[in-house]
């Protein structure tokens, strides 16, 4: 209960203060005159000048607020090292404990700094503003942090807190802790596919000197180079970028003796093959409808260099024509089937025959670029099952079947239950009704002795569409020239655009077209594990995350071909994943995450700031317990930390309840204090 007075004047203010230097200046000349009676002038003045200011008597009901203190807990993944976590949990407990002994004290616990995939670094002073944002800050008694002491939103100074009271520090871990770490000094994002990136790193060793260790490099999982590195030592290294989209290059060094993590041992650096230009060569046979299809498609490639012949006048012909009239030129056959020849992605036949302009030699030659890591693509019409059929040639030996004859009838293209799955077929728009939403095609080459199943069929079920691999290289055969209709919107069209873009992408070996792969993705907050097959069963896939952890995924059938399964993606670094025999990697976030670049615990970082505040910062671990400080609660003090104690800033904060107000010159009893003042001036100045 309170007590007090309070004044609500009846005329303004500066009347008031006017009416009081009166009185004062009354007051002198009656002290200076000395008349009869002058003490009771003053008082009744007084009493007027009193009246007029209003005096009322106060009674206030108060409550006291507790004062509130945060404790945050440091939940980041580098807390799982060594003992941290049986210790975070202990300190935890012992000092919630400790707080709530301390009466009018509440006691805030938030748990902050999770991965989550997304967040670069231990997080803790949002989560200490999160948890005091609702308390003003004239109740804030203090903040507890349990951690390791690596954080990384650490404020510039004591006034960006927020709060004027104590921050502790209890920190976790030991003092002598070893670790090392392999640091990303320099790394490229992207490179030509076929040219080599530098990348530069650094072996850092914490707690030890001079050390030394192997140095693994891997990309996409095979060893690269090896190497002793001494402790300090920056290195460079040489990555040849062998094909486009992401090529996944780890660093690993060995472990150090009893240190404290093999989590940052690797780095890993993701680095995009983007392909320079694409290099095509395109023969064609002789001059038709279709032959436009693919000159479009493949100009349409700002990525592809096509070189494009196509044969007008084959050697034999003789029709008079005198030379210096031909405005043809000599088809370059030495300089693109020998001397340049691996200088191609992709050699295309279309409605090629033998016409005596490339010599059998020549298509020996095109069978060993195929089985040396080159593509063929024959786009077949009549010309294939004829006499002069390039399968009468050299190249028979990694061409997928034997031509016997062609068939002329209307039919529609049809996916195999091989090209359901095919990642070239698969998905094709219009190949889900039946028939297709797509244009008729009029002619088919028939053929036998298939080296592979069709991923499309034609008239009759025979094939259309083969894909074959021959030692490296691959080779596709379509068996039928009139893909043009589809191009030109007959009966509606095709997707003949996604069809040939996949097929030339597939031959020149883009990853994501493999039959067989594992690929990893992110998705927002989630990871999800893509197994492309051609089987009808999957093993399941062991997922490992950047700090280590295990977890094995059983795949659910999607499309088919395709087997997905989803996790969440809650740290940054270096994910991978197996199923026995095919291996993914992904890196997710920065290249070096920060809550691994250093995990050695520390007091140094947190001292700063909470010796700003009168806190103090104190490690926890003593042999196998955990050494928790006294904690006490400080009423008026700029220092909170003492030896073996720590404090907390109580507040003396409260809210009113209830107020009660009695006027003093109210009613009668002011009527009656004003009569008798002046009454009794009269009196005296009677007699």
């Amino acid at each position: 209960m309170n007590y007090g007075i309070a004044f609500t004047p009846l005329i303004p203010s500066a009347v008031l203060w006017t009416a009081l230097a009166a009185i004062v200046v009354i007051a002198v000349l009656l002290l200076l005159a000395r008349p009869r009676g002058a003490w009771l002038r003053l008082l009744a003045l007084s009493l007027l000048l009193l009246a007029l200011a209003n005096p009322s008597f106060t009674r206030e009901e108060r409550e006291p607020l507790s004062s509130v203190a945060a404790v945050v807990v440091d939940k980041s993944p580098s807390q799982s090292f060594g003992d941290r976590t049986s210790e975070t949990a202990r300190a935890q407990q012992a000092l919630v404990d400790s707080l709530k002994k301390i009466p009018g004290l509440e006691v805030r616990v938030v748990d902050a700094g999770q991965a989550d995939g997304e967040t670069d670094g231990t997080k803790l002073f949002g989560a200490v503003s999160s948890a005091l944002s609702d308390v003003p800050v004239d109740r804030v008694a203090g903040a507890f942090l349990i951690t390791d002491g690596r954080v990384h939103d650490i404020p510039a100074n004591a006034a960006a807190l927020g709060f004027q009271a104590p921050l502790h520090a209890l920190i976790t871990g030991r003092k002598d802790e070893k670790d090392r770490r392999i640091a990303i000094a320099a790394a490229p994002r992207f490179g030509i596919v076929g040219q080599a990136q530098t990348i530069t790193y650094r072996l850092d060793d914490q707690g030890v000197t001079g050390q030394r260790a192997k140095v693994v490099v891997r990309v996409d999982g095979e060893t690269i180079n090896e190497r002793n590195v001494v402790s300090g030592q920056t290195v460079n290294v040489d990555i040849d970028i062998k094909h486009a989209g992401p090529n996944i290059v780890e660093i690993e060094a060995s472990p150090l003796e009893n240190e404290l993590t093999l989590v940052n041992n690797r780095a890993v650096v993701a680095i995009d093959g983007v392909r320079d230009k694409l290099r095509v060569l395109l023969v064609s046979g002789e001059p038709h409808s279709g032959e436009r299809t693919w000159r479009n498609l493949l100009k349409s490639d700002p990525s592809v260099d096509l070189v494009h012949f196509t044969i007008l006048r084959p050697p034999e012909k003789q029709d008079g024509t005198p030379i210096n009239e031909l405005s043809l030129i000599a088809f370059p056959t030495r300089e693109l089937f020998q001397q340049k020849i691996n200088e191609f992605q992709l050699i295309i036949f279309d409605r090629y025959a033998r016409q005596g302009v490339l010599p059998i030699a020549y298509f020996d030659n095109i069978a060993r670029y195929v089985r040396s890591g080159g593509a063929v693509l024959v786009s077949a019409g009549p010309d294939y099952a004829s006499s002069t059929s390039i399968w009468r040639t050299p190249l028979d030996s990694v061409l997928p079947a034997e031509p016997v004859g062609v068939t002329e009838k209307p039919f529609y293209a049809m996916l195999s239950d091989v090209g359901k799955r095919h990642p070239v077929t698969r998905g094709l728009e219009g190949s889900n009704s039946n028939p297709p939403h797509w244009s008729r095609f009029f002619r088919t080459v028939d053929t036998r002795n298939a080296t592979t199943p069709p991923v499309m069929t034609g008239a009759d079920g025979k094939p259309l569409l083969l894909l074959s691999r021959f030692g490296e290289g691959r080779v596709a055969l379509l068996l039928s020239d009139h893909i043009w209709l589809w191009a030109r919107g007959y009966e509606g069209g095709g997707p003949h655009l996604d069809l040939l873009r996949r097929m030339s992408h597939w031959l020149m070996k883009q990853p994501e077209l493999d039959e067989e792969a594992l690929h990893l993705q992110v998705h927002g907050h989630d990871l999800v594990v893509q197994r492309q097959t051609m089987a009808d069963s999957v093993t399941p896939v062991t997922v490992t995350s950047p700090s280590g952890a295990t977890r094995e995924l059983t795949l659910s059938a999607g499309e088919p071909g395709m087997w997905t399964a989803t996790m969440p993606a809650n740290e940054l670094g270096l994910w991978q994943a197996t199923d026995g025999t095919l291996k993914a990697l992904i890196n997710v976030g920065p290249t070096n995450p920060k809550e691994f670049s250093e995990v050695t615990s520390t007091t140094d970082t947190l001292k700063p700031l909470a010796q700003a505040t009168g806190g103090g910062v104190q490690r926890i671990a003593s042999g196998s317990s955990i050494d928790l400080p006294r904690i006490v609660p400080v009423h008026s003090s700029s220092i909170f930390r003492g030896d073996g104690w720590m404090g907390v800033k109580m507040r003396d904060a409260s809210v009113v309840r209830g107020v009660g107000v009695l006027p003093v010159f109210a009613g009668l009893i002011g009527l009656l204090l004003l009569l008798g003042a002046f009454a009794a001036t009269w009196l005296r100045e009677g007699r």
